[in-house]
């Protein structure tokens, strides 16, 4: 009845756009609701929740798993919680985006963290849960910034993050291979260090292994959102059980670390932390010290055990071993230092 009284009054037209204006049709309704996601910034960084899933999407490295993994997969996290409990293990990598500024770059520029969250570190000096990450420096032209294309500048990984046998990489991408696209980072087996070419996973203090690797399936790429204002949950991010709110508080990028980047050749994968590597070799060497000790001591205690007629001779023996693993490992630390024999020791 409404619809007839109008039509002998007005045009059919205005009708029309009467009816428009006060039943808004599904489609009218479903543009303003799209444009509104389009426009949401969940965790208030400047960066839309839209974008930021577009470039995790686009950036998330091909990570490389080896088969002797103890902790299965990357884990996934109950959501709403205040300490991280593990839903499943499935393969799964969180990320967080956020704008950056860099001296001396006239682009748009932003810092995205690809977390590997595990279960348990179960390497020498294991321990429950580990928060691993691989980072990325992205930049699109400041004249065209909506139309202009993503490309990644330099990339990072973290191997050991502030401890004395960190070999933490940063890297041009162009260096890598992964302007446009994620690089292959290679994972170690039990620590989860991360690294941009197989072969450094040998260095370090002699912990990582990266042997029989296969490439990880990644199930899902979920946003962290930021420390202080966590998106999908991830409230376990500020929990003491982990370091992982540390990880997301800095930059992977300072000024320093580009500029020390840029004064090498172009296709270098450098130390992040370039002062502390002359340890390493010390620390690996110590460690075989170590093992070459407790053998020592197995093999005394099971001389004992045999009887007093032979133990004279079997602790002799041990003793042998032990002074003798004792004088290589020290010789072997000794050229890892630079430190010259004084004169007359053994050579």
């Amino acid at each position: 009845m409404v619809t007839e009284a109008l039509k002998l009054r007005r045009p059919r037209h205005v009708v029309l756009s009467l009816l428009i204006l006060l039943c808004p049709t599904p489609r009218l309704l479903g543009a303003q609701e799209s444009q509104s996601v389009l426009q949401t910034d969940s965790d208030h960084d400047g960066m839309t929740d839209a974008l930021e899933q577009s470039l995790l999407l686009q950036f998330v490295p091909k990570f490389m798993l080896s088969r002797q993994e103890c902790s299965s997969l990357p884990a996934e996290f109950i959501p709403g919680l205040a300490n991280p409990i593990v839903q499943d293990q499935n393969g799964t990598i969180y990320g967080q985006v956020f704008p950056a500024k860099v001296t001396g770059l006239s682009q748009t520029t932003a810092e995205i963290h690809f977390y590997h969250l595990w279960k348990q570190d179960c390497g020498a000096h294991g321990h429950q849960l580990d928060a691993e990450h691989v980072s990325v420096l992205v930049g699109r032209s400041s004249d065209h910034p909506i139309s202009a294309p993503w490309k990644a500048l330099y990339w990072y990984a973290a191997a050991h993050e502030n401890t004395i046998c960190d070999v933490s990489q940063i890297t041009r991408a162009s260096a890598v291979g992964a302007e446009e696209r994620g690089p292959t980072v290679w994972m170690s087996a039990g620590k989860h260090a991360s690294f941009l070419n197989e072969t450094l996973c040998q260095g370090g203090c002699g912990a990582d292994l990266c042997q029989d690797m296969v490439p990880l399936g990644i199930t899902q790429v979920i946003n962290l959102g930021e420390r202080d204002e966590p998106m999908n949950g991830a409230l376990w991010i500020n929990s003491s059980e982990w370091l992982l709110a540390g990880k997301m508080a800095s930059s992977d990028f300072p000024d320093s670390a580009i500029a020390r980047l840029n004064s090498l050749p172009s296709r270098e994968i450098a130390l992040f932390n370039a002062g502390r590597h002359p340890m390493h070799a010390t620390v690996a060497i110590s460690g075989v010290t170590a093992n070459a000790v407790a053998k020592s001591g197995t093999d005394t205690a099971s001389a004992v055990s045999v009887g007093e007629a032979s133990t004279g001779n079997a602790l002799r023996k041990s003793y042998d071993k032990t002074i003798g693993a004792l004088g290589s490992s020290a010789r072997h630390v000794g050229k890892a230092l630079h430190l010259k024999p004084k004169a007359g020791s053994e050579k």
